[in-house]
């Protein structure tokens, strides 16, 4: 009904400013397409819209002892999907002596993680040159916000068949993010989740948030698209006394996944320190989302 009238309102020639009738005729036709959509990664995860999987973990695997650690934390809280990665790009090229990127020796961890735990794993590709080695691993493959619109890239990566997170990039319009969608499914990968995780504006509420959680984008994406729409409260907010509330505020607005950072000592995260939960935190959160996730009829897994 929504997306009935959304179209209608295009017809009828009132104004629009980003996604035009043109662009759903002829441009994004695939990713607006009427047909919906679940991403099944396993036979007890599915992002639906009954089901919203919470998808947590450290941003870096920094080391072998750390992503052990809580991977085991949350397979015993019952999170299912662990997230962490071991290619990361930094908007900046210098590194503090805390971080290094552990490329193959982190996902030679998370390997062994995976096989202790069962635990499903959400990992970014960074270049074409990494896909094979994490493709190994990885259920389902990330495409990080400066990756977007890497076209030869999201190519590469439809073509491994599995589950595709895109992420918006922090300056792209949907039009945009709709596009480089468009690149995943013409490959005919249909296992897309679009993911909202912040965008860049004049002003974020705090100084060290370097962007605004955009709420409205994931209510103008579910009346577009019948793909599953996540949020990443932790990246959009860079603040973890925000998170909780971003995240309650994305189940509302209709989400149909969550990616959370959570660390066993945020003051010592190698990267972003600021914005990851601590485990007490983290299982507070948990616990408040399933609660909220019953008023809205969606299972939070």
């Amino acid at each position: 009904m929504q997306k009935k009238i959304f179209v209608k309102n295009l017809i009828n020639n009132q104004p629009t400013k980003d996604i035009s009738l043109d662009d759903i005729k002829n441009k994004i036709f695939r990713v607006t397409s009427k047909k919906k959509i679940t991403v099944k990664v396993s036979k007890d995860i599915v992002f639906s819209s009954n089901t919203l999987p919470i998808i947590a973990g450290p941003n870096g695997v920094e080391s072998r002892e750390l992503i052990f650690k809580v991977a085991i934390f949350l397979k015993k809280l019952g999170v299912k999907i662990l997230r962490g990665h071991a290619y990361k790009p930094l908007t900046f090229p210098y590194r503090s002596k805390k971080y290094a990127e552990t490329m193959s020796n982190g996902m030679d961890w998370v390997d062994e993680v995976k096989k202790y735990t069962g635990m499903k794993i959400v990992t970014e590709v960074t270049e074409i040159k990494h896909l094979d080695r994490i493709n190994q691993t990885a259920d389902i493959l990330q495409i990080g916000s400066r990756n977007m619109q890497n076209l030869e890239l999201l190519k590469e990566m439809a073509k491994t068949k599995k589950p595709i997170i895109l992420k918006r990039h922090f300056g792209a319009s949907l039009r945009d993010m709709l596009g480089a969608s468009e690149h995943i499914l013409v490959e005919g990968n249909e296992k897309l989740i679009l993911c909202e995780r912040g965008v860049s504006t004049p002003h974020t509420h705090r100084d060290t948030s370097r962007f605004m959680l955009d709420l409205q984008a994931i209510v103008a994406l579910k009346e577009l698209v019948k793909f599953p729409v996540i949020s990443d409260p932790s990246h959009a907010s860079f603040w973890a006394p925000w998170v909780p509330s971003l995240a309650f505020a994305s189940i509302a607005s209709g989400c149909d996944g969550l990616i959370i950072e959570t660390h066993p000592d945020p003051k010592n995260s190698a990267v972003d320190p600021l914005q990851p939960l601590n485990f007490k935190e983290f299982k507070k959160l948990f616990i408040r989302a399933k609660k909220l996730g019953k008023f809205f009829n969606k299972k939070i897994i």
